[in-house]
């Protein structure tokens, strides 16, 4: 890669990375689902106006915003407003990788290497350090949440995969149209219309600020980026950057939110990259081409 391209997927690490900072700060005062509806009315609008709809099919569109967006974002801002703290919520959610695997094995039938079998299992260990270091530190149910996200996530990445739809930024602004109506509607039966109206009544400044960042930067800023290197790049030379995007959630938790991440959560979590990096990252052949990997999508 050159580099102004490595420079610019740096950026977008650093845009995912902060981004579970951001949403966490921007919960304060704000029912978790009307957050959510909040981001992707921005991500959505105006920009469907000027974006052209994907080549998709629409029940394709629809699937991957329900599960890649709806589903995934839904749950993680659940667990944010539940108690997990945003830096170990950046480290879980990668286990998407992880049921990536496992999912395209069993609905696409793609057979998986034993490099990616190896992975997995090493992850799974990593991932079991990083729980049981949270024992009695924090309730289990938003860890449950967290990884429901995750394998919203994934099945959203292995709907993606069987359609063959390439991750443009039409597909991040199109399928955002899914999230807007269902959240708020859920916002309005669980947390009642007064105090969902008294909410959009009363928005901090922290909280506008948040919904920007993470519609704009994030979604829209971040895609764009992400998704043109993707065109321009092998996945196996751009889905690596991934890897740094809890490092950042971490650093970006410890830095705002004064999170200091324990011994067993640095070490469980460098055992899941490690694992994650196995399963994501393949060995190049002969003559310098790379290998197909499983291509997963990546959020913040």
């Amino acid at each position: 890669m050159t580099l102004r391209h490595t420079l610019l997927a740096l950026l977008v690490v650093v845009l995912w990375g902060a981004n579970f900072a951001v949403i966490d700060e921007g919960l304060e005062g704000v029912p978790p689902l009307l957050f959510l509806a909040m981001r992707f009315v921005l991500v959505a609008l105006p920009a469907v106006f000027f974006v052209k709809p994907p080549t998709a099919p629409v029940r394709v569109v629809v699937l991957i915003g329900a599960f890649m967006s709806l589903g995934q974002f839904s749950l993680l801002y659940v667990a944010l407003h539940l108690g997990m703290p945003s830096g170990l919520a950046s480290l879980l959610l990668q286990v998407q990788v992880i049921f990536t695997v496992l999912i395209a094995a069993v609905a696409l039938k793609e057979r998986p290497r034993r490099r990616q079998i190896v992975g997995v299992v090493i992850g799974t260990t990593g991932l079991g350090v990083v729980i049981s270091g949270q024992a009695g530190a924090i309730a289990w149910l938003p860890v449950v949440v967290i990884l429901a996200a995750a394998l919203s996530w994934a099945i959203g990445n292995v709907v993606t995969r069987y359609a063959r739809v390439s991750s443009g930024l039409s597909i991040v602004v199109w399928s955002a149209l899914v999230v807007p109506l269902p959240s708020f509607l859920l916002a309005l039966a669980v947390e009642s219309p007064a105090v969902v109206f008294d909410a959009l009544a009363n928005l901090s400044l922290v909280a506008i600020l948040s919904t920007l960042y993470t519609a704009v930067a994030a979604s829209l800023v971040g895609y764009g980026i992400w998704n043109s290197l993707m065109a321009i790049y092998p996945a196996s030379r751009v889905a690596p950057f991934t890897l740094l995007v809890p490092i950042i959630g971490l650093l970006a938790a410890w830095l705002v939110q004064g999170e200091v991440p324990t011994v067993l959560e640095l070490g469980g979590g460098a055992v899941m990259l490690a694992g994650i990096a196995a399963a994501v990252l393949a060995p190049r052949r002969r003559g310098g081409e790379p290998s197909p990997v499983v291509r997963p999508e990546t959020s913040g």
